[in-house]
């Protein structure tokens, strides 16, 4: 009850700071462009409806989990709020999900309400809506799931470090996820041993952002086998999992005086 209690309040606040605002307002601008692109543009129009809106989701979406993650723990010590709360009958884990699953839920309803634009958006030009339109919304799960990983990870090096230094972390960390691919296969290429089994230990400990790119085949109306989108919003929830606990682990024999 304490973690939802935190929870909401947490979402409170980034209504406060007009983080909901923006983006849905941002949102709103994109597709709008999209249409007006679309209409003197030769080809699908839908497609770039679905890229533009789910590549800019993704985008701000990254954005807004990397800098409010940072500063969901570090903001309270700033403002000397936390001494307050911890001196209730409140422990740490409990405040550090309740942080997380705050901004988890504004990022949720970011995602669902620029997901329903886009529809709105295929709607208008289609008046209708086609079977294969539900990958638009397995997308937004993913991209949610993708989003809820790399708050976890802000949240992390937000428990010991400072603001700036957690989001160069978690910049370098999350760009180098989408490389997890190539930096195996570098090392299956290499003639090292060394080389190889560092390569194949970094591609299993980094997390692997690829298996949530999926816009591309998202905008040309592709199924992935339903295994895929199992799988990677698992993958999503387990990661995500395992470094919020260590991030537990971190804030607990953290000394805050």
């Amino acid at each position: 009850m304490k973690i939802l209690s935190i929870a909401h309040n947490t979402f409170r606040e980034c209504v406060r700071d007009k983080i909901l605002y923006n983006l849905v307002l941002f949102g709103v601008l994109i597709i709008a462009s999209s249409l007006i692109l679309g209409s003197i543009t030769i080809g699908d129009v839908t497609q770039i409806i679905i890229n533009l809106g789910l590549s800019t989701l993704t985008v701000f979406g990254t954005l807004i989990a990397i800098f409010i993650g940072i500063q969901l723990v570090y903001k309270e010590i700033d403002k000397k709020t936390l001494y307050s709360l911890l001196a209730k009958p409140v422990y740490r884990y409990e405040f550090l999900l309740g942080k997380f699953l705050g901004l988890i839920f504004t990022l949720a309803v970011n995602i669902a309400v620029m997901v329903l634009g886009i529809l709105a958006s295929i709607f208008y030009l289609r008046h209708s809506f086609y079977s294969s339109d539900i990958h638009i919304l397995l997308a937004g799960i993913l991209i949610l799931d993708e989003l809820m990983l790399v708050v976890a990870i802000a949240v992390l090096f937000s428990s010991f470090s400072t603001p700036a230094l957690s989001a160069l972390f978690t910049f370098a960390l999350y760009a180098l996820g989408h490389f997890n691919t190539d930096i195996r296969l570098y090392g299956s290429t290499s003639m090292s041993f060394v080389g190889k089994a560092l390569s194949e230990f970094l591609y299993y400990l980094l997390p692997n952002f690829a298996n949530f790119d999926i816009i591309s085949q998202t905008a040309h109306g592709g199924f992935l086998a339903s295994g895929v989108y199992l799988y990677s919003f698992l993958y999503g929830l387990v990661y995500s999992a395992c470094v919020l606990l260590f991030s537990i682990l971190v804030f607990q024999r953290r000394n805050f005086k």
